[in-house]
């Protein structure tokens, strides 16, 4: 039972706190934010204070950078879809907000705070376990960071977290809302119910012609002839270019050459091994320390012996370990090094396991490199041809002409609708693609277009010559097909209408007997559902219907049969007790509780930012982003 909560610890009941909490706030008064634009290069300013054009383009860089990382490399137009503009620019005027009112507040944080924030951040561990000042300086300049202005970075975020933690830590939920919020979440309920069949319906009166006509009219897409247009395209792929395609073994090694020096592809991975040390102060205790285990004691042993924890460097190259390399790469599997000097004084260094290197030799992966080159060699040249087509169109050739210039095959279609299909149902002469399809029905009529390339990697123009629009099938041809789907649908409301009807009838009478009695049926039992989850015949829409409804009572609605319809009477509801001393019930609680606390903090950031004003300059935000803003 405790799953479900873990699964809905920021779910919508949780909510309820919020929308009170949020409702406290509304007393800072809320700004509009304005969009403008001036003279002015930063991006935005909130309360007079502005954030300039490079702090945003370098916080956008670094979103897109960490976002391709987890997605995989990203087009602009994905950028786009995922907000990160807006997002980046958001994150910062939330950090201008709450860095003005910290400084309001008086608020200050030493130069010890920030050091010990920095010298202890994962990020800049090097390959000793230690903070590596070289590690910080190559992550700084991979994000664009100078090292003062890194360290002004951390000190507002510190002050920043004395505000907003004020606000978050410490808070937990009433114990009335975590029972509460509890019992929803493991509520039980049991139905009887009876599946009402087809004949509860009355006999369903064939149509007028005039509701025939307003059915139609109001399922158009079914009964209408669709839109076709008759297009002319143009297309080249990498299947085209591949004959003239030449890659020579001098490219191979020279790309060869350039993979080895790349991680990403793993030609050339070294030997690494896991180490861990142990540091004494002085060359006497390591010696000491090292006839231990001369004398048989195990490495872990000498460790519990000196009342250490072992250091643990985790999988290193020898190079990682700089002079040190050549006597840990000497030792076999759990050897250990005699006394090395270190920057703490001395260590003995112990090899836990040997992960041995590998290489790939040019035969290993020639077939590959030469079909990447290949590839890369076509993609340019179509890209090329692409270029040259848009040169031959705009000196005023046609499409079919300028394509037949440049080496692209061009291919009419007489008429094509938006699936892809001809008028008499097969498939017409057009790319199985998606983005193709798309660009056939969203092109102009008589408009000429720009090459675009579709998803199967060929590269595409086309032009749409007419089109034939979508006009209603004559009422005759489809009157036989309207009568069957109007009578289906009239069919599945008196039933429905009927389920509803017999529900309030078992409802006033208390017992699903009556109607049992009325079809010859035996009520079935459905055992103990969850809430929101479909079970057998029960949909998850009809148990949403059963736990809104009080016990006792019946309600209606369509059966998981797709056809059927069904009038259950809730028979049983079971709250179980709220485990409050259960460890794993305190955990949900807390989690609650921290969602909730954070939301707080989020608040209080929203009060503070709308509080002091906002005004945006848009120009300024699309050309950090490369953005033009159309299609925005």
């Amino acid at each position: 039972m405790l799953q479900q909560m873990r699964r809905v610890a920021r779910s919508k009941p949780a909510g309820i706190v919020l929308a009170l909490i949020a409702a406290s706030f509304a007393l800072w008064g809320i700004g509009d934010v304005i969009r403008g634009g001036s003279a002015d290069t930063s991006v935005a300013s909130v309360g007079g204070e502005k954030i300039p054009y490079e702090i945003y383009s370098r916080d956008y860089k670094n979103a897109t950078r960490n976002a391709s990382q987890r997605l995989g490399e990203l087009t602009p137009d994905q950028i786009r879809k995922l907000g990160l503009a807006d997002k980046t620019l958001q994150d910062l005027i939330n950090r201008t907000a709450m860095d003005g009112y910290a400084s309001d507040l008086g608020l200050v944080v030493g130069d010890d705070q920030v050091t010990s924030d920095i010298r202890n951040s994962p990020s800049f561990v090097g390959p000793l376990g230690t903070f590596d000042r070289d590690k910080l300086l190559q992550v700084l300049n991979t994000y664009g960071f100078t090292e003062p202005g890194f360290i002004a970075y951390v000190r507002q975020g510190d002050m920043r977290e004395q505000v907003l933690s004020a606000a978050r830590d410490g808070f937990e939920i009433p114990p009335g809302f975590g029972r509460a919020l509890f019992d929803f979440l493991n509520e039980r309920r049991a139905v009887d119910y009876i599946v009402i069949p087809e004949s509860a319906a009355a006999d369903i009166p064939a149509p007028t012609d005039a509701q025939l006509k307003a059915f139609i009219a109001a399922h158009a897409g079914t009964f209408s002839v669709p839109a076709y247009r008759t297009i002319t395209y143009a297309e080249i792929g990498p299947a085209d270019i591949a004959p003239q395609v030449v890659v020579t073994d001098k490219q191979i090694q020279q790309e060869y050459d350039n993979r080895k020096q790349n991680p990403q592809y793993a030609y050339d991975i070294p030997e690494k091994r896991v180490v861990e040390q142990l540091n004494f102060k002085d060359a006497a205790s390591a010696k000491a320390a090292r006839q231990k285990i001369d004398g048989g004691m195990s490495f872990a042993d000498v460790a519990k012996s000196l009342n250490q924890q072992p250091i643990d460097l985790g999988e290193v190259t020898s190079e990682a370990l700089g002079d040190r390399g050549p006597a840990v790469f000497a030792l076999a599997d759990n050897g250990v090094t005699q006394p090395l000097k270190n920057l703490a004084g001395y260590a003995l260094m112990h090899v836990s396991k040997i992960e041995p290197g590998s290489q790939k030799k040019l035969d290993d992966v020639k077939a590959d490199i030469r079909k990447d080159l290949a590839d890369k060699i076509a993609a340019d040249r179509i890209d090329g041809i692409a270029n040259d087509y848009i040169d031959a169109s705009g000196s005023g050739l046609s499409l079919p002409d300028a394509a037949k210039k440049v080496g692209m095959h061009v291919i009419h279609v007489a008429a094509v609708d938006a699936n892809g299909l001809a008028p008499d149902g097969t498939k017409a002469q057009v790319p199985d693609d998606p983005i193709f399809r798309d660009q056939m029905f969203k092109a102009e009529v008589g408009e000429d277009q720009d090459p675009f390339q579709g998803k199967d990697g060929k590269e595409y123009v086309l032009n749409v010559d007419s089109e034939t629009p979508s006009r209603a099938k004559p009422f005759e041809q489809v009157r036989d097909q309207a009568v069957q789907l109007w009578t289906a649908d009239a069919r599945q409301k008196a039933l429905a209408a009927k389920a509803q009807s017999l529900a309030a009838e078992a409802t006033k009478d208390n017992s699903l007997d009556g109607i049992a009695k009325q079809f010859g049926v035996t009520p079935k039992k459905s055992g103990a559902l969850e809430r929101g989850k479909a079970t057998g015949d029960l949909p998850a829409a009809l148990v949403a219907k059963i736990f809104a409804a009080p016990p006792g009572s019946a309600v209606g609605g369509a059966s998981s049969r797709s056809d059927a319809y069904i009038v259950a009477r809730v028979t049983g509801v079971r709250h179980p007790p709220a485990p409050v001393t259960d460890p794993e019930y305190q955990q949900f609680i807390s989690q609650v509780s921290a969602g909730t606390s954070q939301d707080i903090a989020t608040i209080l950031a929203m009060a503070v930012r709308d509080k002091k004003g906002v005004t945006i300059n848009q120009k300024m935000v699309d050309q950090a982003t490369g953005d033009s803003g159309e299609g925005s």
